[in-house]
């Protein structure tokens, strides 16, 4: 069983940056496959990031050098950094984990996080 956390949510101006931050419960989290996954009010949940183990990862085609996932094995975390935010990245954020491979589809994910809230202002 893995539980996960998010933090680093918030209310920011367009344009700004935010980090965010999952913990993992767990002693084998460096097998995981972690991933970030947001929602909008009306949307559905949607792909924005993955990372393995070894800090393979991959994107959505709307993140790409936009967003960065990063992750510290030791620590049990994995990290979200937004750059240059736009109102329509208004979303919650979730943090997700599975135990091998990569994929981008929500049903893939086993454990979840609560959510984080982001919200960016014009």
């Amino acid at each position: 069983q893995v539980q996960l956390v998010e933090s680093g949510g918030g209310l920011v101006q367009a344009g700004e940056s935010l980090r965010l931050s999952c913990t993992a419960s767990g002693r084998t989290f460096s097998t995981y496959t972690m991933a970030w996954f947001r929602q909008a009010p009306g949307k559905e949940r949607e792909f924005v990031a993955h990372i393995g183990g070894s800090g393979d990862s991959a994107y959505g085609d709307s993140f790409k050098g936009r967003f960065a996932v990063s992750r510290d094995n030791a620590k049990n975390t994995v990290d979200l950094q937004l750059n240059s935010l736009k109102p329509e990245d208004t979303a919650i954020y979730y943090c997700a984990a599975r135990d091998s491979g990569r994929f981008s589809l929500p049903y893939k994910f086993k454990y979840w996080g609560q959510g984080t809230q982001v919200t960016v202002s014009s």
